[in-house]
């Protein structure tokens, strides 16, 4: 499903226009970006949390020259579901 199909379930299912579920799905999607740049986990209830995870450099290898090169450390998003989430899947 992709954000413009989410939208129109959501919309379907709220009663709410698409474009008040636009503006409603982009505000929590900037609301979560916002808290996990500032370093707080994000967790919504019944769904799952996410959180940052920095990863520290390290070396690799150019697939074409063999060079061996250092890729730089990120942050990566995790998400870890919640139990209801995961009772859902096994029914």
């Amino acid at each position: 499903m992709n954000k413009s199909q989410l939208i129109t379930r959501i919309a379907e299912n709220s009663g709410l226009t698409k474009k008040d579920t636009q503006a409603a799905l982009n505000s929590i999607l900037k609301l979560t970006q916002k808290r996990l740049s500032e370093g707080d986990p994000v967790q919504i209830s019944g769904l799952g949390t996410f959180t940052l995870s920095y990863h520290p450099p390290k070396q690799g290898r150019n697939p074409q020259t063999g060079e061996t090169i250092t890729i730089e450390g990120q942050n990566k998003v995790l998400f870890k579901p919640a139990k209801a989430l995961k009772d859902s899947l096994h029914d």
